[in-house]
């Protein structure tokens, strides 16, 4: 029998919030109602250890779950166009919209469980699909494994949250699961702090890495535009101590001193961009997205749980990416940085606002990139330890169908000790070539392909 058809669902729940929303919409952030985030879904499964005996983890979360979605009421509502406006609609009578929580158990062990393998049929599984759950805006998923371990999977509109948004509503949940007082009180004030200028005005120019009027994209979404067949999903094993010698070399050639992030982007999109072949004079991209909650004045406040990223783009020819040294790439990775600041994000919100119906794009050679190695996931303790790993099942992301997402091991994993792991999507005639690029970085241990077999 396939793995993917070894769950059996034991129940499904509809929680409510305690508490309605404000009004019957809210409006959403300028940075929520960004294109990149609209129609996305974010998808995300966490394993968490063997629970005690004496306790049901099961019955744990239900309760936990309810008990943070009277803080996160907005969870339950589903997204909708009113006025022009993108909101968050909480529903009246017949149209009120609950939370699913489905509650799964597998015979299989974690330690069955392929972590190292992106496009696994069974870690899709293992959280809820688009469309599951009905129209909210979350659904929730948790698996018990023979083991006594758990897998709790998550998804939830990119347009109410972005990572840290949503670890701050798991945490809560993992809060009132252990019987402790809430640490900070969610905000919402989308629009009051992140929305659009009155007039909107655009100071920071975008024409170099953004463009409009492509009617395709106004219609389908930028995602919608972008060529999602042939694409593979690997994972590659990253040496520390090999990208540390090539980050100490690229910062002794530009007197610069790089973080492993900037040296690891500038590498993997040159190796996509040659192992992809891609025409001399076309113009490539590689995002980011840049956490600006400390960047604006005042700083947003601690409990605020909205999209607060801007994406950061450096646009080059392939050409000149692939011919110019990687120490003048990986420089201006760490320069795009020193742009963003609060015009950057007021700029780039009012930009959104006034091209909206403009097809606004990165265009399709665009290679996305996430570090998820610090994100505080060791919040996330219902009670019998914080996750030991933590997956993305989701793979648009800031305008790109190709993302790489640099994780860490589980907290189990001995390679833990010597390095990370690359999920990254590859255009897949190009897959053999991409790993030989790839070869300069990799731990050494591991077979050449670096398609791991590894357990959790």
């Amino acid at each position: 029998m396939e793995q993917q058809l070894l769950l059996r669902v034991l129940d499904s729940f509809q929680l409510s919030p305690a508490q309605q929303l404000p009004a019957p919409s809210l409006p959403l952030s300028g940075l929520d109602a960004d294109r990149n985030m609209l129609d996305v879904s974010f998808r995300t499964v966490r394993f968490l250890p063997p629970h005690p005996v004496s306790l049901d983890p099961l019955d744990v979360l239900q309760d936990a779950f309810a008990a943070a979605l009277a803080l996160f009421p907005q969870l339950a509502g589903s997204l909708r166009r009113e006025d022009g406006r993108d909101v968050v609609f909480s529903g009246t009578g017949d149209d009120d919209v609950t939370v699913t929580l489905v509650l799964a158990a597998s015979d299989m062990s974690v330690a069955d469980v392929d972590a190292d393998a992106p496009d696994s049929p069974l870690l899709d599984r293992l959280a809820p699909r688009d469309g599951d759950g009905g129209p909210a805006a979350l659904a929730l998923q948790a698996t018990r494994f023979a083991c006594g371990g758990l897998a709790l999977g998550m998804r939830v509109a990119h347009a109410l949250c972005d990572g840290a948004g949503s670890t701050k509503f798991l945490a809560a949940a993992a809060r009132f699961a252990r019987g402790e007082e809430q640490a900070v009180s969610p905000v919402w004030e989308r629009r009051e702090l992140l929305g659009p200028r009155d007039p909107p005005r655009v100071v920071t120019p975008f024409d170099a890495v953004l463009s409009t009027g492509d009617d395709d994209v106004a219609r389908r979404g930028p995602y919608g535009c972008q060529t999602h067949d042939g694409l593979s999903r690997v994972c590659f094993h990253v040496s520390d101590a090999r990208v540390e010698t090539l980050r100490a070399a690229l910062a002794a050639a530009t007197g610069v001193k790089l973080t492993t992030f900037e040296v690891l982007a500038a590498f993997i999109w040159r190796a996509k961009v040659k192992a992809n072949r891609t025409s001399t004079d076309e113009a490539v991209k590689m995002v980011y997205s840049m956490n600006i909650s400390g960047l604006l004045d005042p700083p947003l406040p601690d409990g605020y749980w909205g999209n607060v990223c801007v994406p950061v783009y450096v646009a080059l020819a392939a050409g000149d990416l692939v011919g110019r040294p990687l120490a003048e790439t990986a420089s201006l990775v760490k320069n795009s940085k020193l742009g963003v600041d609060e015009e950057y994000v007021r700029s780039y919100i009012d930009f959104q606002e006034l091209r909206r119906g403009d097809g606004v794009t990165a265009g399709k050679c665009v290679s996305a990139f996430t570090d998820w190695r610090r994100l505080g996931h060791s919040e996330v303790d219902f009670g019998w330890g914080g996750p030991d790993a933590v997956l993305p099942l989701s793979w648009r992301l800031l305008g790109s169908v190709e993302p790489c997402f640099l994780l860490p091991y589980g907290a189990g994993d001995e390679r833990r000790r010597r390095g990370f792991k690359v999920f990254v999507a590859v255009r897949e005639e190009a897959v053999p070539r991409f790993k030989e690029e790839m070869e300069e970085i990799l731990l050494q241990h591991e077979p050449c392909d670096c398609i791991s077999a590894g357990k959790l």
